[in-house]
Protein backbone atom coordinates (compact mmCIF):
# COMPACT_ATOMS: atom_id res chain seq x y z
CA UNK A 1 0.00 0.00 0.00
CA UNK A 2 1.43 3.24 -0.87
CA UNK A 3 2.32 6.12 1.61
CA UNK A 4 -0.30 8.41 0.36
CA UNK A 5 -2.81 6.18 0.93
CA UNK A 6 -1.67 4.81 4.29
CA UNK A 7 -1.86 8.71 5.21
CA UNK A 8 -4.97 9.55 3.72
CA UNK A 9 -6.47 6.33 5.59
CA UNK A 10 -4.58 7.68 8.58
CA UNK A 11 -6.13 11.82 8.61
CA UNK A 12 -9.78 9.51 7.84
CA UNK A 13 -9.38 7.72 10.82
CA UNK A 14 -8.01 10.90 13.41
CA UNK A 15 -11.07 12.62 12.48
CA UNK A 16 -12.84 11.41 15.23
CA UNK A 17 -10.40 11.73 17.41
CA UNK A 18 -9.48 15.52 16.19
CA UNK A 19 -13.15 16.56 17.13
CA UNK A 20 -13.43 14.88 20.53
CA UNK A 21 -9.80 16.10 21.62
CA UNK A 22 -11.16 19.81 20.42
CA UNK A 23 -14.23 19.60 22.73
CA UNK A 24 -12.41 18.40 25.27
CA UNK A 25 -9.95 21.33 25.00
CA UNK A 26 -12.66 23.45 24.83
CA UNK A 27 -14.39 22.21 28.30
CA UNK A 28 -10.90 22.13 30.06
CA UNK A 29 -10.54 25.54 29.11
CA UNK A 30 -6.99 25.31 30.26
CA UNK A 31 -4.74 22.59 28.94
CA UNK A 32 -1.53 21.55 30.76
CA UNK A 33 1.29 19.65 28.71
CA UNK A 34 0.28 16.58 30.79
CA UNK A 35 -3.19 16.38 29.30
CA UNK A 36 -2.28 16.86 26.38
CA UNK A 37 0.00 14.18 26.31
CA UNK A 38 -2.47 11.83 28.16
CA UNK A 39 -5.31 12.11 25.55
CA UNK A 40 -3.13 12.23 22.53
CA UNK A 41 -0.81 9.12 23.78
CA UNK A 42 -4.07 6.98 24.54
CA UNK A 43 -5.56 8.46 21.17
CA UNK A 44 -2.62 7.22 19.01
CA UNK A 45 -2.26 4.05 21.46
CA UNK A 46 -5.44 2.34 20.54
CA UNK A 47 -5.65 4.25 16.54
CA UNK A 48 -2.59 1.71 16.20
CA UNK A 49 -3.67 -0.83 18.48
CA UNK A 50 -6.97 -1.55 16.91
CA UNK A 51 -5.74 -1.92 13.51
CA UNK A 52 -2.83 -4.50 14.30
CA UNK A 53 -6.20 -6.58 17.16
CA UNK A 54 -8.25 -6.12 13.38
CA UNK A 55 -5.09 -7.89 11.21
CA UNK A 56 -4.33 -10.72 13.81
CA UNK A 57 -7.93 -11.47 14.68
CA UNK A 58 -8.54 -11.52 10.74
CA UNK A 59 -11.12 -14.42 10.05
CA UNK A 60 -11.66 -15.66 13.37
CA UNK A 61 -13.65 -12.97 14.62
CA UNK A 62 -14.14 -11.19 11.35
CA UNK A 63 -18.33 -11.64 10.81
CA UNK A 64 -18.94 -11.09 14.43
CA UNK A 65 -17.06 -7.16 14.55
CA UNK A 66 -17.96 -6.40 11.41
CA UNK A 67 -21.37 -7.35 12.21
CA UNK A 68 -21.44 -5.52 15.39
CA UNK A 69 -18.21 -3.08 15.85
CA UNK A 70 -20.43 -0.07 14.45
CA UNK A 71 -23.42 -0.73 17.74
CA UNK A 72 -20.22 -1.03 20.25
CA UNK A 73 -18.50 2.42 19.18
CA UNK A 74 -21.98 3.64 18.90
CA UNK A 75 -23.01 2.73 22.84
CA UNK A 76 -19.48 3.99 24.00
CA UNK A 77 -20.12 7.58 22.13
CA UNK A 78 -23.88 7.71 23.25
CA UNK A 79 -23.01 6.90 26.75
CA UNK A 80 -20.24 9.42 26.81
CA UNK A 81 -21.90 12.10 25.04
CA UNK A 82 -24.94 11.54 26.14
CA UNK A 83 -23.56 11.85 30.15
CA UNK A 84 -21.43 14.89 28.88
CA UNK A 85 -24.99 16.39 27.62
CA UNK A 86 -26.51 15.65 31.12
CA UNK A 87 -23.51 17.32 33.20
CA UNK A 88 -23.55 20.77 30.62
CA UNK A 89 -27.02 21.33 31.28
CA UNK A 90 -27.26 20.53 35.17
CA UNK A 91 -24.69 22.00 36.31
CA UNK A 92 -23.82 25.25 38.72
CA UNK A 93 -21.50 27.77 37.37
CA UNK A 94 -18.88 27.01 40.11
CA UNK A 95 -18.90 23.44 38.89
CA UNK A 96 -15.59 22.53 37.15
CA UNK A 97 -16.07 20.03 34.86
CA UNK A 98 -14.39 16.68 34.83
CA UNK A 99 -11.40 15.48 33.03
CA UNK A 100 -11.66 13.78 29.95
CA UNK A 101 -7.87 12.62 29.97
CA UNK A 102 -8.44 10.66 33.50
CA UNK A 103 -9.73 7.52 33.86
CA UNK A 104 -12.66 5.19 32.37
CA UNK A 105 -13.52 8.51 30.66
CA UNK A 106 -9.89 8.05 28.83
CA UNK A 107 -10.05 4.64 27.77
CA UNK A 108 -13.56 4.47 27.17
CA UNK A 109 -13.15 7.45 24.57
CA UNK A 110 -9.70 5.79 22.83
CA UNK A 111 -11.98 3.04 22.77
CA UNK A 112 -14.97 4.71 20.99
CA UNK A 113 -13.27 6.39 18.52
CA UNK A 114 -10.98 3.95 17.80
CA UNK A 115 -13.23 0.86 16.56
CA UNK A 116 -13.49 1.84 13.19
CA UNK A 117 -9.63 1.40 12.84
CA UNK A 118 -10.55 -2.32 13.28
CA UNK A 119 -11.76 -2.80 10.25
CA UNK A 120 -8.80 -1.30 8.45
CA UNK A 121 -6.72 -4.09 10.06
CA UNK A 122 -9.47 -6.90 8.86
CA UNK A 123 -9.23 -4.92 5.39
CA UNK A 124 -5.39 -5.28 5.45
CA UNK A 125 -5.37 -8.78 6.63
CA UNK A 126 -7.79 -9.98 3.42
CA UNK A 127 -5.18 -7.72 1.07
CA UNK A 128 -2.25 -9.72 2.30
CA UNK A 129 -0.70 -6.85 3.51
CA UNK A 130 1.57 -5.80 5.98
CA UNK A 131 0.05 -3.90 9.35
CA UNK A 132 3.25 -2.59 11.08
CA UNK A 133 3.58 0.11 9.10
CA UNK A 134 -0.07 1.25 8.26
CA UNK A 135 -0.61 1.12 12.37
CA UNK A 136 2.53 3.11 13.04
CA UNK A 137 1.42 6.07 10.68
CA UNK A 138 -2.16 5.93 12.04
CA UNK A 139 -1.02 6.20 15.28
CA UNK A 140 1.38 8.73 15.13
CA UNK A 141 -1.14 11.01 12.76
CA UNK A 142 -4.12 10.32 15.66
CA UNK A 143 -1.55 11.34 18.17
CA UNK A 144 -0.72 14.45 16.03
CA UNK A 145 -3.87 15.19 15.13
CA UNK A 146 -5.07 14.84 18.64
CA UNK A 147 -2.47 17.45 20.21
CA UNK A 148 -3.80 19.78 17.54
CA UNK A 149 -7.57 19.07 18.23
CA UNK A 150 -6.70 19.99 22.47
CA UNK A 151 -5.04 23.21 21.80
CA UNK A 152 -7.11 24.55 19.36
CA UNK A 153 -10.13 23.35 21.75
CA UNK A 154 -8.40 25.40 24.53
CA UNK A 155 -8.49 28.62 22.10
CA UNK A 156 -11.66 28.37 20.81
CA UNK A 157 -12.64 27.76 24.69
CA UNK A 158 -10.69 30.70 26.02
CA UNK A 159 -11.60 33.27 22.77
CA UNK A 160 -15.40 32.37 22.39
CA UNK A 161 -18.07 31.95 24.39
CA UNK A 162 -17.77 27.87 23.14
CA UNK A 163 -15.74 27.40 26.67
CA UNK A 164 -19.31 27.68 28.81
CA UNK A 165 -21.00 25.04 26.77
CA UNK A 166 -18.08 22.83 25.11
CA UNK A 167 -19.28 19.83 27.46
CA UNK A 168 -22.91 19.89 25.56
CA UNK A 169 -21.05 20.45 22.48
CA UNK A 170 -19.19 17.87 23.04
CA UNK A 171 -21.29 15.46 24.13
CA UNK A 172 -23.58 16.27 20.78
CA UNK A 173 -20.33 16.23 18.74
CA UNK A 174 -20.03 12.37 20.35
CA UNK A 175 -23.68 11.54 20.02
CA UNK A 176 -22.82 12.50 16.17
CA UNK A 177 -19.88 10.62 16.06
CA UNK A 178 -21.81 7.70 17.11
CA UNK A 179 -24.98 8.24 15.12
CA UNK A 180 -22.66 8.53 11.83
CA UNK A 181 -20.35 5.03 12.95
CA UNK A 182 -23.85 3.30 13.27
CA UNK A 183 -25.65 4.93 9.72
CA UNK A 184 -22.39 3.92 8.08
CA UNK A 185 -22.31 0.06 9.34
CA UNK A 186 -26.14 -0.48 8.59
Amino acid sequence: MPFVEILAVAVALAMDAFAVAIASGAALRIVTNRQTFRLAWHFGLFQAAMPIIGWFGGFLVRDYFLRFGHWIAFALLLYIGGHMLWEGLHHDEDDVCQDPTLGSRLIMLSVATSIDALAVGFTLAMLGLSIWFPAAIIGVVALLFTAAGMHLGKFLGCQTRLGYYAEVLGGLVLMGIGGKILWQGL
